[in-house]
């Protein structure tokens, strides 16, 4: 028995009660209810916005050296000591198997570790322009800002923006989703602990009403959103109507190509990872494979690599600790996943695999949200299928005639978060990279995420506003820069400039 938790809001260093009103938030192997989330009000963000503003004047004014220190107290804390609960809470209310939960803290902190370098990467340039003329640009913080973050990573993607908005100076309100609002809560405690000032970082909960309260509201100066490309747009709308400087990723649908030079066994391994990790739960999830055989004639199912993919998604067990597939988020998505593969079905759609009722007699699967991953093969690049995200451990199949048809697919696709092609060719690689549109492309890596430096962010609709998200362009996003031109001593020569 699971003891239900009541949350209230993390203001100004404590939970805080709010209007009263709660959502369940459950389980997703189990279905039975963990914990209450609150429900904000605009009056709750209207209280985490003043004391966000009263902690700025004081943060900001803090050296980022300083700054700094209280992430690398919090980086040591959640890797020497709270690194398991943290990924614990992960499994409870995401369901995410306990090896991806720990991957998933420690990619966490990573974004954090870059933020601790802040004091090398806010550095401004100074030069003398002129004699006796010198030109100065430094970084500074923009103000108050907002993140809204999704189901999907209750650690991760909350670590995309939190360290570097702080590490810049900025004071940060948080709204995580209501589907998984524990992991985040607990983090607060663990930055209270690691010296965060109380105002700096603070958590309303809520839906719909508290989104648009502090997307519209005029004291914030900067959002950043992670989600469906319908939310994103609107958001990114609400916000550059209001002035904000906005960065919202959406939605994808990522096209990998399996080249017939490729290695069909590494190709296949990495594949069907890319597809069933995290249950498929991930923008960055294969979701179409693109089959270029050496023989157009050959069938589909005939093909080494679609075989192997087969075999390995087959091989994916149920489970948290022991299994290496946990349950999607909620029925809602389950009645979604499952809606699309029998449309597809009816449709004329072959299902190489069948995921929908393959563990439901497994004893772990008797309750939650349970799916087997999920292979279909397409004989038109139109289903809705080869088309839809669906967000859940399913992968289209589509074979091509040759290398144009595959490029022509890809590029139809509205999205551009990632694309990958396999191939052991270099010449072949090339040509694909050059031609794929995407923000994030890999050559036989089907999650192609980059690490810090480098920056995490799409193209088309999957992302709408500035810049790119984590990595240097995190530090871009929520800074400006302030430019000094200094004259002390009267110039020795006359030029245009002075």
């Amino acid at each position: 028995m699971v003891d239900v938790q009541t949350l209230g809001n993390w203001i100004q260093g404590q939970a805080k009660a709010t209007s009263g009103k709660f959502i369940d938030v459950y389980s997703p192997a189990t279905g039975s209810v963990i914990a209450k989330c609150p429900i904000s009000t605009k009056e709750d963000v209207d209280v985490a916005v003043e004391h966000a503003k009263t902690a700025f004047t004081a943060w900001s004014a803090r050296t980022v050296k300083d700054r700094v220190q209280v992430l690398i107290r919090f980086h040591n804390l959640v890797t020497s000591k709270y690194a398991s609960e943290l990924a614990d809470l992960i499994v409870l209310e995401h369901g995410k198997a306990k090896n991806e939960a720990l991957a998933e803290v420690a990619k966490g902190i990573e974004t954090c570790e870059y933020a601790m370098s802040a004091p090398q990467v806010i550095s401004g340039n100074v030069l003398e322009v002129s004699r006796g003329v010198k030109c100065e640009e430094v970084r500074l913080p923009l103000g108050v800002c907002a993140s809204i973050v999704p189901f999907n990573f209750p650690f991760m993607v909350p670590m995309w923006t939190l360290p570097m908005c702080i590490a810049a100076g900025n004071t940060l309100i948080l709204k995580p989703s209501e589907k998984v609002p524990l992991t985040m809560f607990r983090t607060m405690e663990i930055l209270k602990e690691a010296g965060l000032p109380d105002g700096v970082v603070q958590i309303v909960n809520g839906t719909v009403d508290a989104v648009q309260a502090l997307t519209s509201h005029p004291s914030i100066q900067a959002v950043t959103f992670v989600g469906t490309s319908h939310v994103g747009k609107l958001i990114s709308e609400q916000c550059h109507a209001s002035g904000k400087r906005v960065l919202a990723l959406g939605g994808a649908k990522n096209h990998l190509v399996a080249h017939y030079t490729c290695n069909a066994d590494m190709a296949s391994s990495d594949i069907v990872a890319s597809f069933t990790g995290c249950t498929g739960q991930r923008c960055m999830a294969a979701s179409v494979l693109l089959v270029v055989p050496e023989n157009p004639s050959q069938k589909a199912e005939d093909i080494n690599v679609v075989k192997l993919v087969c075999d390995k998604a087959r091989a994916v067990q149920p489970g948290q600790t022991a299994g290496t597939m946990g349950p999607v988020i909620d029925q809602a998505s389950l009645d979604r996943i499952c809606k699309y593969i029998d449309e597809a079905e009816k449709s004329g759609v072959k299902v190489l695999v069948d995921g929908r009722n393959a563990w439901k007699s497994h004893p772990q699967c008797k309750e939650g949200y349970w799916i087997a991953p999920t292979v279909l093969l397409h004989s038109s690049p139109r289903d809705p299928a080869m088309k839809d995200e669906i967000f859940g451990p399913v992968i289209s199949i589509y074979k091509c005639k040759d290398e144009d048809e595959a490029i022509l697919i890809e590029n139809g696709n509205p999205y551009g978060n990632a694309a990958c092609i396999y191939t052991q060719r270099g010449d072949v690689a090339e040509w694909f990279t050059k031609r794929l549109q995407a923000g994030m492309v890999g050559v036989n890596i089907g999650v192609p995420v980059p690490r810090e430096p480098f920056s995490f962010g799409g193209i088309n609709l999957s992302k709408f506003g500035t810049h790119d998200i984590t990595g240097d362009a995190g530090m871009e996003f929520f800074t400006y820069r302030k430019k000094i031109t200094t004259k002390w001593a009267p110039p020795t020569e006359k030029t245009w400039l002075n």
